[in-house]
Order: C-alpha cells, then sequence, then structure tokens
C-alpha cells in the first residue's frame, strides 16, 4: 500500500475527514483556526470556508448543505450562502467544553461528543441528535471523545474516549439506536501514542489513527489483534476515512499543534492531507437525515 501526501495544508489541527458520496469529494477540519475545508480529489483543490467558531465535526446531507459541530451547537451550513442554522445547542454542560469527532450512524442520526478545553477529565460527554431534531445525552463522564464506527451488519459500535487508549464496542440497535453492553476490544500499547480518529471497512476490522503514534492500524476487534500498521511522516495522526468512487482510499488528517521547531524540522508534512490506497473497501460514509 502506497501512502501519498495529496495536500500540504500544514493544518494546526487537521480533523474530521467525511466523504461525501453526492459530491465525490472530501470535507475536513482544522478544529483551532476555525475552517471546514473542501477537498476536490479530481482537481487536487482546496477550498476553505472560514467559520467564527472551533469546529469539530463535519457530516453530509444533501448537495446544498452540510451539518457542522461548532463549539456551542450543531448547525445546518448552506452551501451556497455560507449561512447557519442552529440545529440544536449544546447546554448543561461547562462553557468551557466543545464538540469533538462525530458520524452518523447508519439511520442518519449524527453521534457526536465533547470534550473540556482546560483537558478537565471526565467533563464532557457522547451525544445523539436524531432525525427529528432531538438531542440526548447517551453516555456521560466522557473526557475526549473521539473515533466512531460501526459493522458492516449493523449490530456493533465503536467508539473511543481517547485517555482510556482503548476502543469500546457496544451492541447496537439499529432501529432505535440505542447501545448497550459496553466492553473493551482494542488496547493501545505503550509507546503506540494515544487512539484518535477510527473508521471501519467492509470486512468488520477497524482503523485508527495513532495520535502521537505517527501512524494507521488496522485491528480486529473480535480478537484484539493489531493487522498491520502504516507509517505516516506526522507524529500526530487524527482521524482517517474511506472515499473515492471504490471506497479503497484511505484519507488521512494530521495535525502540527505544539510540536516543537526540532519535531517540525523532522516532520515538515505535519498538518498535511494524505491518502492510501487500500485492499479492503471502506464502510460508506453516512448522511445526516434530518
Amino acid at each position: 500500500m502506497n501512502l501519498e501526501l495529496i495536500l500540504d495544508a500544514q493544518a494546526t489541527l487537521g480533523e474530521g475527514p467525511c466523504w461525501d458520496e453526492t459530491l465525490n469529494g472530501l470535507w475536513w477540519v482544522d478544529i483551532v483556526e476555525k475552517q471546514l475545508h473542501w477537498f476536490d480529489p479530481a482537481t487536487s483543490l482546496n477550498t476553505t470556508i472560514q467559520l467564527e467558531q472551533q469546529i469539530g465535526t463535519v457530516t453530509p446531507r444533501n448537495a446544498e448543505s452540510v451539518i457542522v459541530a461548532l463549539q456551542d451547537g450543531i448547525y445546518e451550513l448552506d452551501l451556497r450562502t455560507r449561512r447557519l442554522q442552529c440545529r440544536a445547542k449544546l447546554e448543561n454542560e461547562r462553557t468551557d467544553n466543545r464538540f469533538n469527532d462525530g458520524k452518523c450512524d447508519p439511520a442518519g442520526r449524527l453521534w457526536v461528543g465533547t470534550l473540556n478545553m482546560g483537558g478537565v477529565k471526565e467533563a464532557g460527554s457522547l451525544y445523539r441528535l436524531n432525525t427529528d431534531g432531538l438531542m440526548e445525552i447517551v453516555k456521560s463522564g466522557v473526557s475526549v471523545s473521539n473515533g466512531l464506527g460501526w459493522s458492516p451488519d449493523c449490530t456493533k459500535m465503536y467508539w473511543i474516549d481517547s485517555p482510556t487508549k482503548e476502543v469500546t464496542e457496544f451492541d447496537y440497535d439499529p432501529t432505535a439506536g440505542i447501545i448497550d453492553r459496553p466492553r473493551s476490544v482494542v488496547r493501545f500499547r505503550e509507546g503506540h501514542g494515544v487512539p484518535d480518529g477510527m473508521t471501519t471497512d467492509e470486512e468488520g476490522m477497524l482503523w485508527i489513527a495513532h495520535w502521537d503514534g505517527g501512524q494507521v492500524s488496522r485491528w480486529n476487534p473480535r480478537t484484539g489483534e493489531m493487522l498491520e500498521s502504516i507509517s505516516v511522516p506526522a507524529p500526530r495522526v487524527t482521524s482517517c476515512v474511506f472515499g473515492g468512487t471504490d471506497r479503497q482510499d484511505l484519507y488521512i488528517t494530521t495535525a502540527r499543534i505544539r510540536l516543537d521547531e526540532q519535531a517540525l524540522r523532522q516532520y515538515p508534512y505535519s498538518g498535511g492531507l494524505f491518502r492510501l490506497r487500500t485492499s479492503v473497501k471502506g464502510m460508506r460514509t453516512n448522511a445526516f437525515k434530518g
């Protein structure tokens, strides 16, 4: 498998890659710089939409709009007018919390978590925004809510609270959107960094980005075994998603935030957008159906 740098973006905190099947391209964000990016693989051009708040998540909705999780709530962004319409506000949480990673389930509900920007542990939550507009807390006492994914048969949901260095698997009810029976299925060893963003493939395997680990790895959640590791020339690998017409291109985001000058000299492409051609097909990115 060949890894290529497709955009030397030098993003401060590149995150949240999301493949848009309707528009045939990649959405991704720079959280700290408050930027939503659109990368067109056909032209290799990257377009930036500047926002007024930090942005943790973007997910497709239709050809005219996307859903974004900003610091204080969930919004619909009109791609023609660039206007934001609030869908749900982040209430009853600390004012120094913000939304982080998120993803839609197969039924089109948005799952998105929060973290505390001051580093306070267990101050965040995992939320579910239903298609009727109701937002509910699914899990509280969360430190850094990150990667999400679902099994091909839609009976399992996977989720990462990064400081635990584990991936949690839940039983998942696709009709009701209910999760149950959490258990740890992947554990990072010392020296591998911290699990950050995640995606799944059609064989039911997990692809995980290693923050401070300089790699993306593929895991079998049934055995807890790491199947392969792909080195990335950036220590802070943040997330990944499958895209392309056949969903065999793995897009990978990275960050350069808080790297010192020595690290940036050693890893000048930190903050870049990478692409890996894989031998497996990834799961489809689900659009929001509300």
